[in-house]
């Protein structure tokens, strides 16, 4: 690990420790020898373990933020190519990380209501379901929120399914079924489209004299 700050170094080597060994099965003590520094700075920086846990999912709520920003620069302009650019970003973070993801792993572990965690996990998915529900509104779809819960809860389901059963079980079709779901969702909205386009000649008669 290079020598940055410590506040840094810390972050760095709990949110690696924790996605090893999970929340529970780590104390501050190994986080502070695999940091290079000790209990002492830790506690400086963070006054608890759960403080640590709240700042390294704040960071990977971060992380997540730049993929919108990787997208809109990869399609600039196309967010219908952003959409399904989403959709195989949400697959290579799948199979490249088997560990999963490390909100939805917390928020397993700590159940507890109260956590300080909670907060931060609860922000960050509403937030990416809020980024997401704008980029499937962007792409043309017909009910934009719909379509957003649909891929959020499939890219969770298939995620579940990787590291659960691997990558030939039925996670291995989330492309093809999201793929299915957006051009159906996208395809709703122009029928809608083309139905309000017509002449009025063409719509029934009211019926009045």
């Amino acid at each position: 690990m290079t020598r940055s700050a410590p506040r840094e170094r810390i972050i760095e080597s709990a949110r690696d420790l924790f996605r090893k060994h999970g929340i529970r099965g780590v104390g501050v003590d190994a986080i502070a020898e695999a940091a290079g520094t000790n209990k002492m700075t830790l506690y400086r920086h963070f006054g608890s373990k759960d403080e640590l846990i709240a700042a390294c999912l704040c960071r990977a709520g971060e992380e997540a933020k730049e993929d919108w920003g990787e997208l809109a620069a990869e399609f600039p302009g196309d967010p219908q190519k952003q959409l399904h650019g989403w959709i195989r970003m949400a697959t290579a973070c799948a199979f490249d990380d088997p560990r999963g993801c490390d909100i939805a792993n917390a928020a397993v572990e700590l159940a507890e209501p109260d956590h300080p965690a909670r907060k931060v996990i609860e922000q960050v998915k509403t937030d990416y379901r809020a980024a997401l529900v704008r980029l499937c509104r962007d792409a043309g779809a017909s009910d934009a929120d719909m379509l957003a819960d649909a891929l959020c809860l499939l890219v969770e389901g298939a995620r579940v399914s990787w590291q659960t059963v691997g990558a030939a079980g039925p996670g291995a079709r989330f492309v093809e079924i999201s793929e299915a779901v957006v051009a159906a969702f996208i395809r709703q909205a122009q029928v809608q489209a083309e139905a309000q386009a017509e002449p009025a000649s063409r719509q029934p008669e009211s019926g009045l004299v």
